[in-house]
């Protein structure tokens, strides 16, 4: 399995290009567009983020393949945007919050969507369908001056050529801004630590933005 993502950078080199190798956690958030929730029969969370875990482990980069597990028979790939923290803090506010986003990338966060429903069933957490090696694939790290409104993208991903998912950061459930402050509750956010925003629903009706292209080639499981 291979894929691609792609964006031409234009910016003095700094360590936050390298995310991947500085933050310490990737930090995901579940069913934060209510289409998709909606599309797993899965109910949209009520008063604060739905949170998990990946490690630092399941980063993998263009031109390095996506590795399914042996006992997987469904793996499902979901395009987010990741924002990528530029400065450390605890107890952020939301007002505050943008100030801590140093940049920002294309992520698939890949689910092993079979071992996830046997672990959502028994009242698991998802560890075993999110956090195999190669399970957090990233593009080029955009610096945050670079995008004037995270919450007003297209983001898409192909498979051989089919657009397979194609949505707007607009319909996030809980905003950038929202997601850092709770998180900065529970835990200190570090540089280059990695937020994944949530999984955005098929659409085929938005004029989808291609300042974050991705595509994915001979991917034979993806549907």
């Amino acid at each position: 399995v291979e894929f691609v993502l792609g964006h031409k950078c234009f910016f003095a080199h700094t360590k936050m290009q390298r995310f991947w190798e500085v933050g310490k956690k990737i930090v995901g958030v579940g069913r934060n567009y209510a289409e998709h929730a909606k599309e797993l029969g899965n109910q949209v969370p009520k008063g604060k983020p739905l949170l998990f875990l990946k490690p630092t482990s399941s980063y993998v980069r263009p031109g390095s393949p996506i590795i399914r597990p042996i006992n997987n028979k469904i793996l499902h790939h979901e395009v987010e945007l990741g924002v990528v923290v530029g400065k450390r803090g605890k107890n952020i506010s939301t007002q505050d919050a943008m100030s801590h986003v140093a940049g920002y990338t294309v992520a698939l966060d890949m689910t092993a969507r079979d071992l996830q429903d046997i672990e959502k069933n028994n009242g698991h957490p998802w560890f075993e369908g999110k956090c195999y090696d190669t399970f957090c694939a990233v593009g080029d790290f955009i610096k945050a001056e670079e995008v004037q409104d995270p919450q007003n993208l297209g983001l898409w991903i192909k498979v051989n050529g089919v657009l397979k998912q194609n949505g707007k950061t607009s319909d996030m459930i809980f905003q950038v801004p929202e997601i850092i402050s709770h998180l900065s509750t529970i835990m200190t956010l570090e540089e280059g630590d990695l937020i994944l925003t949530g999984f955005l629903f098929l659409s085929f009706s938005f004029p989808f933005l291609r300042l974050f292209p991705l595509t994915c080639r001979n991917p034979s499981w993806c549907r």
